[in-house]
């Protein structure tokens, strides 16, 4: 059987054990470690054993931890719910101003979580009724949070970058400040569109009544310090890793740490809070280590068979597509996974294959692998909310407000998935949007 063969029933074997409902990581794992012995004999069972030291020997590993922990104390410290006020009277005045300062406390919110979920499930909670309410269209404002939700994969700190650093071997801090400038950017599209819809058609988006924005300085004040505690938190945690005092794993725990002092600032801090917390915690993180460590079990067994070089060679050699070819096919297999598997999923199922095609591409400039980390989370996402099997758009149905039906949920997506795919293409066109600020920055890994 040629190796070639023996790749492709590998594959085969891990889609069918998926299609059955198997966990992701038993699935690859379980072909990973059967294949091995398969192949090589009964030695062969310590190839992907092996992986567990190399998993426990990256020091950034320590960073997934901090962040689900530091993602999951705010969400239950209500700064959220206090920023969304501090939103509702400072943006109030501009056309789908609610809209518009949902679309910043995702921002912002996504600087101190890593996750989408998290932005998803506060936009759906806190956000979404109020602008209901309020007369906002509810197809608009599904799309709204959405949208808002998959800044959080980008925005620095992105736990989906850090796997993808620690799979592809890139420096988290690059991948972080490479996802910075794109994240901006959509922000930007999303909130123009907001205001240009809400513009030419205000019943899309009704004003708020002005006595609700005519509040005493006194009062405005005190919906400003809503935004201290993330600013300081933000700037704690990344401002000193920017300027070199801080490493990667330290700026993780000095979140961590500002997290923990900010809900006892607000009273919310608690030992049944520190106890769902570590729990909701721990349980994130051994997904995550768990899907790690099949992945590399699975890259090991695949690497060994060469099968890396026989896809580059029927690529390159015999069908003799351009570099940019092969990475819109690429691309387009994202988006037909993501009707399936999660972001995660997807990462450790084809890392294996992927990642040394990118790296041996020319494609006329440097790091582009940190490049294709930002294009992979992109396109994931867009894969993630568009129809009809998208995971974030049944998570949405079950989060939104009985009155937004999933028909609705499925017609609010396509602008905001337009303006992503959108900024896909000017990263194509212009890598130096995601590439210019980590050649700038001198940060440690």
């Amino acid at each position: 059987m040629s190796y070639e063969l023996i790749a492709l029933l590998m594959f085969a074997t891990m889609a069918l054990l998926l299609v059955t409902g198997q966990r992701v990581f038993a699935a690859i794992g379980f072909v990973a470690a059967g294949a091995a012995l398969l192949l090589y004999g009964n030695g062969a069972i310590e190839l992907p054993y092996n992986q567990v030291f190399k998993l426990f020997n990256w020091y950034a590993m320590l960073t997934l931890p901090m962040f689900i922990y530091m993602g999951y104390i705010l969400a239950e410290s209500g700064i959220a719910e206090d920023l969304y006020k501090m939103m509702h009277v400072w943006f109030g005045r501009l056309p789908g101003g609610l809209a518009v300062g949902t679309i910043l406390v995702m921002v912002i919110i996504s600087a101190m979580n890593g996750l989408s979920v998290a932005g998803m499930a506060i936009g759906a909670t806190i956000a979404l009724p109020e602008m209901i309410r309020r007369g906002y269209d509810k197809v608009l404002i599904s799309g709204v949070v959405q949208g808002g939700s998959s800044l959080g994969i980008l925005i620095p700190p992105s736990v989906v970058l850090v796997l993808y650093g620690m799979i592809a071997r890139q420096p988290v801090s690059k991948l972080w400040f490479a996802g910075l400038m794109p994240g901006l950017l959509m922000a930007a599209m999303f909130i123009a569109y907001i205001m240009i819809r809400a513009k030419l058609n205000p019943k899309l988006a009704p004003p708020v009544p002005p006595e609700e924005l005519n509040l005493s300085f006194a009062e405005k004040l005190a919906l400003a310090r809503a935004g201290i505690i993330p600013f300081l938190i933000f700037f704690f945690m990344t401002g000193l890793f920017v300027f070199g005092y801080t490493s990667l794993v330290e700026s993780s725990a000095v979140g961590a740490t500002c997290a923990t002092l900010a809900a006892m600032a607000k009273g919310r801090f608690s030992w049944k809070l520190i106890r769902e917390t570590s729990m909701k915690t721990l349980s994130v993180s051994c997904m995550f280590l768990w899907l790690i460590l099949a992945a590399l079990a699975f890259g090991a067994v695949f690497d060994g068979l060469g099968a890396v070089k026989a896809i580059e060679n029927l690529f390159i050699g015999q069908w003799q597509l351009s570099p940019w070819m092969i990475i819109i096919m690429m691309q387009l297999s994202f988006l037909l996974l993501g009707m399936f598997l999660d972001d995660t999923a997807m990462l450790v199922i084809v890392a294996p294959l992927y990642i040394p095609l990118v790296a041996s591409l020319d494609l006329g400039f440097d790091n582009q692998l940190i490049w294709y980390g930002v294009l992979y989370t992109i396109t994931c996402q867009i894969a993630y909310i568009t129809p009809p099997f998208g995971y974030n758009l049944f998570l949405m149905r079950s989060l939104a407000p009985r009155e937004i039906t999933l028909p609705d949920i499925y017609r609010s997506i396509w602008p905001f998935a337009a303006m992503m795919a959108l900024t896909i293409v000017l990263l194509m066109f212009f890598p130096q949007i995601a590439l210019w600020l980590p050649e700038q920055l001198n940060v440690r890994g």
